[in-house]
């Protein structure tokens, strides 16, 4: 009987469709307002059945608190509207009739409580939130983040890719820009890696993967921007939290911090603190095979992380409604031991023999320790101009002191039969300065801004080697050297975006001038083979300068909110790293080494993107680009020793497709993501083998899991696939994946809580590749203490009530900020 029924009413609920099918849409529309009669924007505006108060449409209020709901069906309906601080409303049941435009009467919405002066807001954000030009990944809200550092983050984020050196990419595309804050880190390869290591999961709100960039961003990042943002507590009185956690996989690691917030009508000061500590230890395998000999390195890398202290403190003045004052200063300091040992069996392939072996021990101190310092003044009126000013400083110090023994021995015995001992030490300073405005106003029914930006940034590395012999350091003038890297970028931009009926459209263009100057001091032995030594001044210069245009624009078609279509294109570069630059040749062992390449130039990337957005839930982009001059990090050999080295590959041109959705019902809620792309390698370095002709096809997918159990307790599961792929057009590397599993519980009414989580839980993640170029090949396998068990307690104290007036207030002006900073809400354009 019961399945008759259900068969009934689904036969009448298809001809309904059916029949409702062939009517005319209409359209509802309406005005939200505060008590005092002021308009409200971006509140949250419902549709809803009259019968079963069924979710029909949603929409947000704009700037003078109107909305629009279009295509509507013929029905009977009510529209609910709220917004943050304030109750919910909702209109009387009205009928809405064949092609007809319906006003609602204007809602009025209370603040949330009258009789309190704060009310305590408690909100859950969504693990990932997928805009049309970037990707939200909520860290603060998660229980699987708990313990890792923020390059572990980015390694289980949707699209992004780590490789063998911590490199990323993203999307397929190399030549990723990391910010900090929304403001472009100075460093990149190692230094940047060792960074990301030393920022904690405590310290971050979120992760902005942010792939079409509008000209108000800076043009570099060949595959989009990466944007870090530090939590930042904004509650009303003196509030603050603390937390300490605890890792265990093969060593133990410890974290803590705490964080202070003080805030009132003219001023909000807040600062925080972190520290970790703990051992983390990882192996690394390399098998090279060269004509006539095969080398066979195993090594165990132990880093002995000593302690790492973050911090940031500011001010803001709220001068006057429209007018705010702030200076902050942040850093980091962090210092390192690492330990490198095993051996490398040297083969002599015709007989399959081991020659000799070689141990190579070797013991690398490093510190590190930056410091930035901001001034920032904003003006807004509420739906009218805003200017933004900030002046930067700040400098990095890079100290590493490396002792690295090599000892021979003849075959497999314990007969040494050579040794070769030195020991480095290398200073590395980085000071940056930049100043940059932006302005915005309304312009011809639309919004235009400009602005400008002055950048500088000075490098010096100065590396020294000593060669140990019989107990006494000797300075090897060889292998010493000083580089210096000046670079210059000035820059200005011009960005509008309007509305339309039913579609917006966005144009902008930014213009970089660069100017860069790198300049290598030193001595080289310039005696023939056999002679006495001859020495005479090492100096190269590179000298670049050169001016860009970089256009973005965006369409978006909207007139439909149910289904959204974008198109979008932009031009960006990627500039050389100094260290890219350096021609020195840095010794990794007596047969491996690495150098710059002074003819490195920059990579271009044109790229074109079309974006779909379905019910507000599926997300899907197509995108295709092309690179110019793309970086590739090529291995290549000189006799018996290999060397790496960074050139320019003619081409690479890349599709990609990126498809995620939402789901929640109940105590259920998971996201998924999946992505591909197919990349084509082109270049040529001398023919033969030394050819570069290369199709790939890969796909990544991620998913999180969350069940709210009730009474406090929460669980998440995520995990990640990678399918196989090539790096920088040389590195063939193998599937990467992982599953993470984790359990909250709330405490004193949500002010603590307590996450338990296991990363990696099956010991899956490792990275595995190879690579065959110049007639040589090579296998790399490289694994850590991916599976970890972390425990973390948070409690939060103080003052947890924000103004209700203040808090709608900022929530609209940080709503009118992002709308105008993404172009109007089309998405294409920064935070």
């Amino acid at each position: 009987m019961k399945q008759k029924l259900l068969l009934i009413a689904a036969v009448t609920l298809s001809l309904s469709l059916s029949l409702r099918a062939q009517t005319s849409p209409s359209t509802v529309n309406g005005q939200v307002k505060d008590a005092a009669g002021n308009p409200i924007a971006t509140a949250t505006i419902m549709l809803q059945r009259a019968k079963d108060s069924g979710l029909v449409k949603t929409a947000i209020s704009n700037a003078t608190g109107n909305y629009q709901l279009v295509s509507i069906k013929p029905g009977r309906y009510f529209v609910s509207a709220t917004g943050t601080g304030l109750q919910k409303n909702s209109s009387a049941a009205f009928e809405v009739k064949e092609n007809e435009t319906f006003t609602v009467p204007a809602l009025v919405l209370q603040t949330a409580t009258k009789n309190l002066q704060g009310v305590t807001v408690t909100s859950q954000k969504p693990i990932v939130e997928v805009k049309a030009d970037k990707m939200i990944v909520n860290v603060e809200g998660t229980i699987n983040a708990v313990g890792n550092d923020a390059l572990e983050l980015l390694r289980k984020s949707p699209g992004v890719m780590i490789d063998k050196d911590d490199n990323l990419s993203l999307a397929g595309k190399n030549g990723v820009q990391v910010y900090i804050d929304g403001k472009p880190s100075p460093l990149s390869g190692a230094d940047l890696a060792a960074y990301l290591k030393s920022l904690q999961s405590s310290q971050i709100e979120a992760i902005e993967l942010i792939t079409n960039p509008s000209a108000k961003y800076e043009a570099a990042g060949n595959a989009g921007i990466i944007n870090i943002k530090l939590k930042k507590n904004k509650n009303l009185g003196t509030n603050g939290n603390v937390n300490a956690g605890y890792n265990i996989g093969t060593y133990a690691k410890y974290n803590a911090g705490i964080a202070l917030n003080n805030r009132n009508a003219k001023t909000n000061i807040f600062g925080n603190y972190n520290f970790s500590t703990g051992i983390n230890e990882s192996n690394f395998s390399l098998y090279r095979v060269q004509p006539d000999s095969i080398f066979d390195q195993k090594s165990r890398i132990l880093q002995r992380n000593k302690d790492a202290h973050n911090f940031k403190a500011g001010v803001d003045f709220f001068i006057n409604k429209k007018s705010t004052f702030g200076a902050v200063v942040n850093g980091n300091i962090s210092k390192s031991d690492i330990y490198t040992s095993g051996p490398m069996y040297i083969i002599y392939s015709p007989s399959n023999t081991i020659d000799r072996t070689l141990i190579a021990t070797g013991d690398n101190l490093t510190t590190r320790s930056n410091v930035n310092f901001n001034l920032n003044y904003r003006y807004a009126v509420t739906g009218g101009s805003e200017l933004n000013i900030d002046a930067d400083y700040g400098f990095y110090n890079l100290r590493t002191h490396q002792f690295q023994p090599n000892d021979y021995y003849a075959g497999t015995s314990n007969v040494k039969i050579a040794n070769n001992t030195y020991r480095t030490i290398s200073p590395t300073d980085i000071g940056i300065f930049a100043l940059k405005a932006d302005y915005e106003q309304n312009f011809k029914k639309g919004r235009l801004g400009y602005g400008g930006k002055i950048g500088y940034v000075n490098t010096d590395n100065d590396f020294a080697r000593w060669n140990v012999i019989n107990n006494a350091d000797v300075y090897d003038n060889d292998a010493s050297n000083r580089f210096r890297y000046k670079e210059n970028i000035n820059a200005a931009y011009l960005n509008y975006n309007r509305a339309y009926k039913g579609v917006m459209v966005q144009a902008g263009l930014r213009l970089e001038n660069t100017n860069s100057d790198g300049h290598t001091t030193g001595l080289k032995n310039i005696a023939a083979l056999g002679n006495p030594a001859v020495y005479a001044d090492l100096d190269t210069t590179v000298k670049r300068s050169y001016t860009d245009l970089f256009p973005s624009a965006a369409i978006t078609f909207n007139k439909n909110p149910m289904s959204i279509f974008g198109v979008t294109f932009s031009r960006r570069i990627d500039r050389p790293a100094y260290q890219d630059l350096n021609p020195f040749e840095f010794k990794i062992n007596d047969y491996t080494y690495m150098k710059g390449n002074t003819q490195l130039r920059p990579q271009y990337t044109n790229s074109i993107g079309f974006t779909h957005t379905y019910k507000y839930r599926l997300n899907t982009s197509l995108n295709y680009s092309h690179v110019k001059d793309i970086f590739a990090q090529i291995p290549d050999t000189l006799g018996s020793k290999s060397f790496l080295t960074k050139k320019n590959l003619a081409t690479q041109d890349i599709v990609s497709i990126n498809i995620s959705y939402p789901f929640q019902k109940k105590w259920y809620s998971f996201f998924a993501n999946i992505g591909g792309n197919y990349s084509m390698y082109k270049a040529n370095f001398g023919g033969g083998n030394r050819n570069i002709n290369l199709n790939v096809a890969a796909m990544n997918f991620f998913m999180q899991n969350t069940f709210n159990l009730g009474k406090g307790y929460k669980a998440e599961l995520s995990g990640f696939y990678n399918s196989p792929t090539v790096f920088q057009g040389t590195i063939k590397a193998q599937a990467l994946y992982s599953i993470d599993g984790g359990v909250q519980k709330t405490l004193w009414k949500g002010k603590g809580n307590i996450k338990a989580s296991c990363s990696d839980m099956f010991k899956l993640l490792r990275f595995k590749g190879s690579i065959d170029f110049a007639g040589q090949h090579s296998d790399v396998l490289a694994h850590w203490e991916s599976r970890q068990f972390k425990l973390n307690f948070s409690y939060r104290f103080g003052n947890s009530q924000v103004k209700a007036a203040r808090q709608r207030k900022e929530a609209i002006e940080d709503e009118n900020k992002r709308s105008q900073q993404s172009n109007g809400g089309m998405g294409v354009g920064g935070n």
